[in-house]
């Protein structure tokens, strides 16, 4: 019987497991069921290298063009608040960068942040816009500096809102140790309840009870685009540590919005970029977490009103 007590162990340990995977694994959505959902009038799908990017072209031909780039696992529906404030003098162009929203995988399979910059200048080219404003938040951001110091010739001004710019010391996240294991990360990647969705995005407000029901359900819907998770993983397994070098030889009017409740990007990042970029204005907001354009939507859609449409 003492032997049998291993055995007996690992098969509960075992059933235990795929008892909690069977109640918190989520299906796959197919992208004709969330396009009924989540596609605008606005929305348009252009082909670059076998995805089609899901992208939106609204607000005035009269003022600047803006291209704003969302984060990981966002959308390009994080920019409505702005859309609405700022569409009576701006373009807003936004897009969801593949592996994300409605665009979905990329058959290349290149989800590198060089690899994203080079596609914003694509959708440009194919929207006939010659020079404008890149906005990016989170990894957004990153995308929008690398943009800017790839593609000087064709960006204006930079906005950066709460952007990944330095590596962080220390042991990576524990979510991108998952991922990055054989296997396991496959298992965690589908196992994306609406709760832990929920649980994540309060964790981007300094005052949760700000955040939409409604957000929570497309947040979660479009994690589960059919190969939105698998592109999600390979992104996150090959992901190579940021080198913020060229944010020095930056020589552009930028804007650095920040939430000093930022729990994932620190606000001392904040500060190092406006050292790093000769020609950047800072903007703290006390009482806004890592998502001010959603939290704070006036006062940050006026911050950037004065910037870019003085």
């Amino acid at each position: 019987m003492r032997g049998r007590w291993p055995a007996l162990a690992a098969g509960a340990a075992i059933t235990l497991m795929l008892v909690a995977g069977a109640v918190l694994y989520t299906p796959d959505i197919p992208v004709e069921t969330l396009k009924s959902r989540y596609a605008s009038p606005r929305s348009q799908f252009i082909d670059i290298d076998g995805a089609a990017i899901h992208v939106r072209d609204e607000g005035s031909s009269q003022g600047p063009t803006l291209i704003l780039l969302h984060g990981s696992n966002g959308s390009l529906q994080v920019w409505e608040p702005w859309v609405r404030r700022l569409a009576d003098s701006a373009r807003l162009v936004s897009l969801d960068l593949p592996g994300h929203g409605l665009t979905g995988p990329w058959p290349r399979g290149d989800y590198s942040i060089p690899a994203y910059a080079d596609l914003v200048v694509h959708i440009a080219d194919r929207l006939d816009i010659p020079r404008f404003v890149a906005v990016g938040h989170s990894m957004g951001g990153a995308v929008a500096w690398t943009l800017a110091a790839r593609h000087r010739q064709r960006v204006t001004h930079l906005v950066l809102i709460d952007t990944a710019a330095y590596p962080r010391d220390g042991a990576p996240p524990l979510s991108l140790r998952l991922a990055q294991a054989p296997v396991l990360g496959e298992i965690v990647t589908m196992l994306r309840p609406r709760w832990l969705a929920a649980r994540t995005l309060r964790e981007t407000y300094a005052d949760p009870d700000k955040l939409d029901p409604a957000d929570v359900r497309r947040y979660h819907d479009l994690l589960r685009r059919d190969g939105n998770r698998a592109a999600t993983l390979q992104r996150l397994r090959h992901a190579t540590r940021l080198d913020p070098a060229p944010l020095k030889s930056l020589a552009l009017p930028t804007l650095i919005l920040w939430g000093a409740q930022d729990r994932w990007v620190p606000a001392a990042d904040a500060r190092r970029l406006q050292h790093d970029i000769a020609d950047s204005t800072l903007v703290v907001y006390p009482d806004a977490a890592h998502v001010p354009m959603e939290e704070i939507p006036d006062r940050s859609a006026a911050d950037l009103r004065r910037f870019v449409l003085k």
